[in-house]
């Protein structure tokens, strides 16, 4: 892109890129963007700088907030229990649907940040008390340097970490940034090339293939988040296809959100969706073999609910993000039939229920 550089002069220089004559070439993401001197990547935030890639938002983010850690959406990671998120700008992906686009797509990065490094993070996730801490809001892949610092200083302190992302990742980067992830959703954006390529200007293949190697190759806590839009990928026909790859290449196990389009960005022109269109992927996913499916961005209590995937009893009742009743064993059983549900559970839920907590730690 021809966008003149112009961040700070400490700018931290990253770790995934090899130069090819004038240009340098970013290894992070499928895009693989040359850059020439003085010009900056697809995603804005990283930049070549004396023949170097350069990323201008390390340390700094645009805020911290604690949420509940089903916001995340996380349903089977230490449920009720407090995450400290960050974010950063930019994004290597261009979703018109976008539902953080002020931040994903904010090109003023030196109006929209908070410092703090990560030693920083994790010092305020402890003295708040949260579990865990996540890099979200718009997709760490791009500040992986700054997520990936703040996750081992994260761990030095005893706090958990996670990581939110459309997994939009080179093989050669995923293994250092998932090293210190404890859990991670990935958000399928849809389960076709052609929505990828018109919607989001990436590709399909590269989000499979990231979601098959987390699944089968980390010990990461994985769940997946699908939002769907009217008319571009919420089809029986796409779903069923969806699940079918799901269940085959994923397991039965591993959570699977579909979340609520409403519109904005570049996308007025779509309806909101409607529950019963959740409702009827979620049945279908179901039917064709995944154990866990959860609808989000509506208030359905039922489709919230965490259910025996043998004798269906309800084991994890929520309303929106307030934990209602929690009957799972402390090893993390069904108390009736003794089926071991997957995930990263405690003897007892957190209470942090609904809160949204802004902090401040600069």
């Amino acid at each position: 892109m021809d966008v003149p550089y112009q961040g700070r002069q400490d700018a931290y220089v990253g770790r995934y890129w090899h130069r090819e004559g004038e240009r340098v070439v970013c290894d992070l993401c499928p895009r693989r963007c040359r850059v020439k001197e003085g010009q900056r990547a697809f995603c804005f935030v990283r930049a070549v700088r004396d023949g170097q890639m350069v990323l201008d938002t390390y340390g700094r983010s645009t805020g911290f907030c604690i949420d509940p850690i089903e916001k995340k959406p996380l349903n089977h990671f230490h449920p009720g229990t407090p995450v400290l998120s960050f974010g950063t700008a930019g994004c290597n992906l261009g979703c018109r649907f976008c539902q953080n686009w002020d931040i994903s797509k904010a090109r003023e990065v030196d109006r929209l940040v908070e410092r703090a490094m990560p030693e920083d993070i994790a010092r305020a996730a402890k003295a708040a008390g949260c579990t865990s801490v996540a890099a979200t809001y718009n997709d760490p892949v791009i500040f992986a340097e700054y997520a990936m610092d703040t996750f081992e200083a994260c761990h030095a302190e005893g706090i958990r970490t996670v990581a939110v992302t459309a997994g939009y990742i080179t093989p050669e980067a995923r293994a250092d940034f998932f090293r210190h992830v404890d859990a991670v959703n990935v958000d399928l954006k849809a389960f076709t090339e052609d929505f990828y390529h018109r919607l989001c200007f990436g590709h399909l293949q590269p989000v499979l293939d990231t979601l098959e190697w987390i699944a089968k190759e980390t010990d990461v806590w994985l769940e997946v988040t699908t939002l769907l839009i009217p008319g571009e990928n919420d089809s029986e026909e796409e779903i069923a296809r969806a699940a079918d790859w799901f269940v085959e290449h994923l397991g039965p196990d591993v959570p699977w959100h579909f979340s609520a389009f409403h519109p904005d960005f570049k996308m007025m022109d779509k309806p909101s969706t409607p529950v019963e269109t959740l409702l009827r992927a979620r049945e279908q996913a179901m039917d064709a073999g995944v154990h866990f499916v959860y609808c989000g961005n509506v208030h359905h209590p039922e489709s919230d609910t965490t259910y025996c995937p043998s004798c269906k009893k309800a084991l994890v009742v929520r309303d929106w993000y307030q934990i209602l009743a929690y009957e799972l064993t402390a090893e993390g059983t069904c108390p009736d039939c003794g089926t071991k549900i997957p995930g990263r559970f405690a003897d007892r839920p957190g209470t942090w229920g609904r809160k949204r907590l802004p902090v401040r730690i600069s």
